[in-house]
């Protein structure tokens, strides 16, 4: 289970399997009533795909970045009302402010979707002519809650990424949530969902590094921010984020998306003052798992390198100004 190294470095000692009794009975109830307050919408996530950025800048030379989005409901935007709120549009806006190109976004995420789709999504992202020129996966968390063995789940994530990359697509892939975060969600439930959901990114990210993708954990980065601001980072469902849960995501993600594409003005090597080096790949992810907002990426196989990105300010007009341009050519 991607050598369970990581797995056991990233959650420490113990385990579920001390649990007594009396606690497995409280954990089923706790169970019972998640699923009575926690629910995912009905309505389907507002489609994004087009172009961003195209009226900002206009360089015939130089075509336009194709950036394709992979996962579950989080990837496709669950949660919010307009397209310009969902995380593909959020990052294809900030992909075409840093490049000064446009970016089109083709999205197919499902919502309810294990790593056990992602071998039909390639198929139809792969299958709409030319290979995306970077690639972002979100997927895990219905993994987590469906009991998906991680040793399945990982070797799906790892197929579709070997998949993107033989393509010739970059691929980024923002590791499984911390469900523990979920407001609904009591202890000593939150406790098994978060140690689960440590223990799968752990293992996607080696899965992920060994097949020539970067990871960006997003557990630890927004579980505390989710915990304080339940009202503002959920949405109404209580379980998908909302509008400025999707953007604090985004934000974690766009500086390894640029990277990817040799657009984002920092050394692929690792700064020590800013605690970054060089790891075995299993050491990497099991520190990653556990400091959000960490990429890792696989450039000194068997090593990997463990960056913490400096979010560089992007003009929120420029951001703002794609996404309005891509959402009113959509519904017009």
């Amino acid at each position: 289970m991607a050598r369970r190294i990581a797995t056991a470095a990233a959650v420490g000692s113990g385990g579920i399997g001390l649990l007594g009794v009396a606690a497995v009975g409280l954990l089923l109830t706790e169970v019972r009533l998640a699923r009575r307050t926690v629910g995912g919408s009905s309505e389907l996530p507002p489609p994004a795909d087009g172009r961003y950025g195209a009226a900002l800048w206009y360089r015939t030379d130089r075509p336009a970045l194709r950036l394709g989005f992979l996962g579950d409901s989080t990837a496709a935007g669950q949660g919010v009302t307009r397209p310009r709120q969902t995380p593909g549009a959020l990052l294809a806006s900030g992909l075409a402010a840093v490049a000064e190109r446009p970016v089109d976004l083709r999205n197919v995420a499902l919502p309810g979707a294990q790593s056990d789709d992602l071998e039909r999504q390639v198929t139809l992202l792969l299958a709409e002519g030319p290979a995306p020129d970077v690639c972002v996966i979100m997927i895990g968390a219905n993994d987590v809650t469906h009991r998906m063995p991680f040793a399945t789940s990982v070797r799906m994530l790892s197929e579709a990424v070997a998949r993107l990359r033989a393509a010739g697509s970059e691929v980024v892939v923002g590791t499984c949530p911390d469900l523990g975060s979920v407001e609904p969600v009591y202890q000593p439930l939150r406790w098994v969902a978060r140690r689960l959901s440590r223990q799968l990114a752990a293992a996607q990210t080696i899965g992920v590094v060994e097949n020539g993708g970067r990871t960006v954990s997003l557990g630890d980065l927004l579980g505390p921010e989710f915990e304080a601001n339940p009202r503002e980072l959920f949405s109404a469902d209580n379980y998908h984020p909302s509008a400025e849960g999707y953007a604090t995501a985004a934000m974690a993600v766009l500086p390894t998306l640029c990277a990817a594409l040799g657009l984002w003005p920092e050394e692929e090597s690792p700064e020590p003052e800013r605690r970054e080096s060089f790891l075995p790949v299993a050491e990497a992810a099991a520190q990653a798992a556990s400091e959000g907002g960490t990429e890792v990426t696989g450039s000194r196989a068997p090593w990997a390198l463990l960056k913490h990105r400096r979010r560089h300010r992007i003009a929120a007009h420029d951001v703002e100004a794609a996404a309005a341009e891509a959402e009113e050519e959509a519904t017009s």
